[in-house]
């Protein structure tokens, strides 16, 4: 809690305390309530080894596949086409993970984009869902490997700055921004959705799931360009202050830990208070950051 103005000055008279060892007490009460470095750092630990395996499985899977190279094949033969073990599997993985992070988003301390990674976890798995009822697991996996690039990556920045390492910590973040504009903004808009606006269209016409599949897919690109411009304020930010100032886009606890926050501004990019204050989560998830 925090108490205005008022309200500390009627405390004060109460207790006869002065308001800033009020402040003070306060502060302390809030930051019990906080989780330990070692909590936030296995936390990270736990999503880097997913969102590492997950994507080096895709990229071993897909990299035979022929849609992998040519969009189009996507689309042909549907929506007979064979559901192979791997693909099951990797779709399965997928989806279980993204509704464990829709479920702990809830018991989590609540952050600023609370409700953009919700409509992502939500879009995600209504994506992952669809597609597989529909058989349109082609094109699926190509997204779900797609968004996987960046997230270990981000994880990575995580663990580093928890041990410490502030500039191992700053050089992933910034390899992080670049993975995630490129495929976010390059590879997703120019290649994915231009086979699920068009080439589909072309090859087998507007089936009735058309509307709301890409419906979905560019809500997910809409998330992308507001994650995209807090990644490049964040970077913007570095250049001046020479380190990464703290995570823009996602892991900012709620309003009422804004005054920990800005005092450790100078600090990297997850930098924590000695009491570990800033809490990182991630996606995209995410998402965080994710995820998605």
């Amino acid at each position: 809690q925090s108490p205005d103005g008022k309200r500390l000055e009627g405390l004060s008279k109460q207790l006869d305390w002065d308001v800033r060892k009020i402040q003070r007490w306060f502060r302390h009460r809030r930051n019990q309530d906080k989780p330990t470095t070692l909590t936030k750092f296995c936390e990270s630990m736990w999503r880097f080894t997913f969102y590492f395996s997950i994507f080096f499985y895709g990229i071993r899977f897909l990299w035979t596949a022929p849609w992998f190279w040519d969009t189009r094949q996507c689309w042909y033969n549907y929506p007979f086409q064979p559901l192979t073990s791997r693909l099951y599997y990797y779709y399965i993985l997928e989806l279980a993970f993204y509704w464990s992070l829709m479920f702990s988003q809830f018991t989590d301390i609540k952050r600023k984009d609370f409700l953009i990674m919700f409509v992502h976890h939500l879009a995600t798995i209504g994506l992952i869902t669809f597609s597989y009822m529909n058989n349109m697991v082609r094109v699926g996996t190509l997204v779900l490997c797609l968004h996987d690039a960046s997230d270990f990556l981000l994880e990575a920045a995580k663990l580093a700055n928890y041990a410490k390492y502030q500039r191992l910590c700053d050089a992933f973040f910034m390899l992080f921004g670049v993975v995630f504009i490129v495929t976010r903004l390059g590879i997703y808009p120019f290649w994915i959705l231009n086979t699920t606006l068009f080439e589909s269209w072309e090859l087998i016409g507007p089936y009735p799931s058309w509307w709301l599949f890409n419906g979905l897919l560019v809500t997910l690109q809409v998330l992308h360009v507001i994650w995209s411009y807090l990644i490049i304020r964040t970077a913007s930010k570095a250049l001046v202050r020479g380190k990464v100032s703290k995570d823009d886009r996602s892991d900012v606890e709620s309003s009422s830990e804004e005054e920990d926050v800005t005092s450790n501004s100078t600090k990297g990019i997850f930098s924590t208070s000695s009491n570990g204050s800033n809490r990182l989560n991630g996606h995209v998830a995410a998402g965080q950051w994710t995820g998605e």
